[in-house]
């Protein structure tokens, strides 16, 4: 059975139609499947992967956490906890991150300053001029001069 001209037009339009909204269907699928990388365990991804290709550390040695984030559009600024597996988090230190979304990750854009890790001494402060000094008189300190168990 032979179809007439206008059954066979209505048929590829009917064709094109379902093949429109079949791309329109794709792609609000592919626009809803958007990953939510706004997640601590993204940012720590991130970071291990910034350190695995520019430090010698050995990560598998290490305990790595993000211990506070805050999200800006496609910015993250975090602090990351470090310490030795299996050690106290007294023994570990801090280390601020600032990184930027780069599709479904985030990439460490700069390190800031980190402030002191835990059990960290902070260096001394130089003495201001003109008191470096020991008072006249004042014995010798730091194991110069005589001390307890050497003979005068």
């Amino acid at each position: 059975m032979r179809r007439g001209p206008a059954s066979a037009a209505a048929s590829i339009i009917l064709d094109v139609t379902s093949a429109k909204w079949i791309a329109l269907t794709v792609l609000a699928l592919l626009a809803g499947c958007s990953k939510n990388i706004q997640t601590n365990e993204a940012v720590r991804a991130g970071v291990i992967k910034h350190l695995s290709q520019n430090s010698g550390l050995n990560l598998a040695q290490m305990d790595i956490e993000v211990t506070s984030v805050t999200f800006r559009d496609n910015e993250a600024d975090a602090v990351v906890g470090f310490k030795p597996k299996g050690a106290a988090a007294t023994s570990g230190m801090s280390m601020r991150y600032t990184l930027e979304r780069q599709g479904n990750e985030w990439v460490v854009k700069k390190k800031a300053d980190s402030g002191m890790g835990h059990g960290m001494m902070p260096p001394p402060d130089p003495a201001p001029a003109g008191q470096g000094q020991l008072p006249p008189g004042h014995p010798p300190v730091g194991g110069q001069g005589t001390g307890a168990g050497t003979k005068q």
